[in-house]
């Protein structure tokens, strides 16, 4: 399996695993605010923001989302933020 023999190169597990995560933010972000009947302007509102902004964030065109921001959108969502370490 090709993507498994790129894991063994350090470097590379190393950036598909930051890539992972963020990946895995923007499609959280998406499917709670689809699951509660969100749209992308809706939460952009809550967010101060534009919607262009929230799509680019489901989009994973954001490359450094804070921790603040993503405080902010969960309390936008009414979810709870978990940050842990493995």
């Amino acid at each position: 399996d090709w993507l498994k023999n790129q894991k063994k190169d350090s470097a590379f597990a190393k950036a598909f695993q930051e890539e992972d995560v963020r990946a895995h933010l923007a499609v959280r972000i998406a499917e709670i605010r689809q699951r509660q009947k969100i749209t992308q302007a809706e939460l952009a509102k809550k967010l101060h923001t534009t919607q262009q902004v929230v799509s680019e964030l489901e989009t994973f065109k954001h490359a450094n989302i804070t921790l603040l921001t993503l405080q902010k959108i969960a309390n936008a969502l009414d979810s709870r933020l978990v940050v842990d370490f493995r």
